[in-house]
């Protein structure tokens, strides 16, 4: 969680270790979902939030290719929390139910989504 911090303090902070570190992100979380969802009960409303979640993101995506024509994903600090969050997810699933812990999730996945955009909008137009 704290790698690019740590890179980047110790100037050994490189695109390709920006890029590796969005997609081991993307494996953490999916590998998560696969390891712990099946054994939680998920109510749709969440399952459909969670996917618009994704499709706010995978258009981020798309949106800064086309801008820049390369792929890019800002380390907000609303992204860095909700990795936090959802890194500590699983430790939390034997605790409290998901129902309870994934809607604050969402929700500060989904404004860090919209933040996502907003910074890369802004960004691009300086």
């Amino acid at each position: 969680m704290i790698d690019g911090t740590v890179a980047r303090k110790t100037n050994s902070a490189s695109e390709f270790g920006a890029r590796l570190d969005t997609v081991s992100d993307f494996v953490f979380i999916s590998v998560a979902l696969i390891k712990f969802v099946p054994h939680s009960h998920i109510p749709v409303w969440l399952w459909i939030w969670i996917g618009i979640i994704a499709m706010i993101k995978l258009g981020n995506a798309v949106f800064g290719f086309v801008r820049t024509k390369k792929l890019i994903s800002p380390h907000t600090l609303l992204n860095k929390i909700t990795g936090l969050l959802l890194f500590l997810l699983p430790v939390t699933i034997n605790c409290v139910d998901l129902t309870y812990t994934l809607p604050i999730v969402c929700t500060l996945a989904t404004f860090a989504a919209m933040h996502e955009w907003y910074y890369m909008e802004k960004k691009h137009d300086t």
